[in-house]
Formats: C-alpha cells, sequence, structure tokens
C-alpha cells in the first residue's frame, strides 16, 4: 500500500505538488494529467527520488525519506528513456547486474538474468549489444532488469513515451500479468485498460479520483478533448 500525506514539493518558487493525500491499496493505480501536472513527481516520491518538501510518503508503512534501502528494495521503478536504465554492454549482463547485491554466484546470475529475458521474449537477445535493441526490446529490458528482483511496488514513470503503437501494446500487456501492485504515471489513456483506479492532477493537485471511465472522462474534459 502506497499512502501520500499532504505532500508538497517545490522546484524554486515553483510549486509542483500542492497537499497530495491520497491512500493506494489497489493492484492497477495510474496517476494521469498534463505536463507539468506533478503525476512523475508524486511517482517519483515512492522510492526517494524525490524527497517532498513537505508531508509524508509510506510504502507498506515505511518512510523513503527515512527508511530509503528497506523501501528501494520494495519498489522497482522504470523510467520514459530506458537508456537512461540500462548500465551494461549486453542485454544478459545487465539484468544480472541487478542481482550483483542479492545473489554472488556469477553463473547463477547469468542463469536468472537469461530466464528472466525469456520470460519477456528476449531469449535470444541475451548476448545481445543492450543499446542497439530495439526501442520497444530496451524498455522491456528495462522492466526485466526492475522485475528480477522481485519488488512489491512498480512505479513506471511514462513508459511508453518513446514506443510505438506494437511496443505500447507489448509493454502494456506485460503489466497486466504482473503480481506487483503498479502506479502507471502517464497521459497515454490507452495504458489505462484494465486499471482498477485513476486520479487526475492538475497543478499539483488531485483534481479526480474514480475508476477509470469517469476519471478519463474528467481528464478529457479537463483538456478541452
Amino acid at each position: 500500500m502506497i499512502e501520500f500525506e499532504a505532500v508538497g514539493h517545490h522546484y524554486g518558487e515553483r510549486t509542483v505538488l500542492d497537499g497530495v493525500t491520497l491512500t493506494l491499496a489497489e493492484p492497477r493505480v495510474a496517476l494521469v494529467g498534463a505536463n507539468g501536472s506533478g503525476k512523475s513527481t508524486l511517482a517519483r516520491t515512492v522510492n526517494g527520488l524525490v524527497a517532498p518538501s513537505s508531508g509524508t510518503v509510506r510504502v507498506d508503512g515505511r518512510d523513503p525519506a527515512r527508511d530509503g534501502a528497506a523501501v528501494r528494495r520494495r519498489v522497482g521503478f522504470v523510467f520514459s528513456d530506458p537508456d537512461s536504465q540500462i548500465v551494461m554492454p549486453t542485454a544478459g549482463e545487465d539484468v544480472a547486474f541487478s542481482l550483483r547485491r542479492t545473489v554472488r554466484d556469477r553463473a547463477e546470475r547469468a542463469r536468472l538474468a537469461a530466464e528472466t529475458l525469456a520470460g519477456f521474449g528476449l531469449g535470444d537477445h541475451v548476448e545481445h549489444p543492450a543499446h542497439q535493441l530495439s526501442g520497444g526490446q530496451k524498455q522491456l529490458l528495462a522492466l526485466a532488469a526492475v522485475l528480477v528482483l522481485d519488488p512489491d511496488v512498480l512505479v513506471c514513470d511514462e513508459p511508453t513515451t518513446l514506443l510505438d503503437l506494437r511496443n505500447k501494446r507489448a509493454f502494456a500487456d506485460r503489466l497486466a500479468g504482473l503480481r506487483q501492485q503498479v502506479l502507471l504515471a502517464t497521459h497515454d489513456l490507452d495504458l489505462l485498460t484494465g486499471f482498477d483506479r485513476v486520479v487526475v492532477l492538475d497543478g499539483g493537485r488531485v483534481v479526480a479520483d474514480d475508476e477509470p471511465g469517469p476519471a478519463v472522462a474528467y481528464y478529457r474534459r479537463l483538456c478541452g478533448s
């Protein structure tokens, strides 16, 4: 469960989050809003990438600001640009790198990495240069490198921004089958099929919080579409 209590955040004099209070217990929750609405900043407070200027964030009762290491073990994070989180030369090495602190045996890390990549349809790309994969493959690689650690919560910040329609669908299908609680920050409404709850942000505030149908309808009116 993810809890935000009166969370505020400022960049200089600009307010990006303004008193956000939410309790998120549903398996699939989306944060929706236009650019600058605060959705990405709110998502990044969940694992401590952003420390709020005020208020409290808790993940299963733990505060990322006070117990960051424990929270990061529970929370996986996928960014919009997979190149920003691919750190090793090959796909297999990149997934294995995630296991360096939890699996001491190198051969076992390699085996687990290959097994994980196969589960994401990348079994034939274990030795492939990671940065030469297609955009969709790189995003699946980034997701695999996070999920190999089996976190309890997966936070995705605009994960399909650089993907074409087919790869967006493939990524969405992967999210749908996960056991993890998923928190998705996006303005791509096509990704919301099967979600339990949608929170709409505008100007750093929650302006709608409902099931996908009513929340998306509100967001469309907000955007004038």
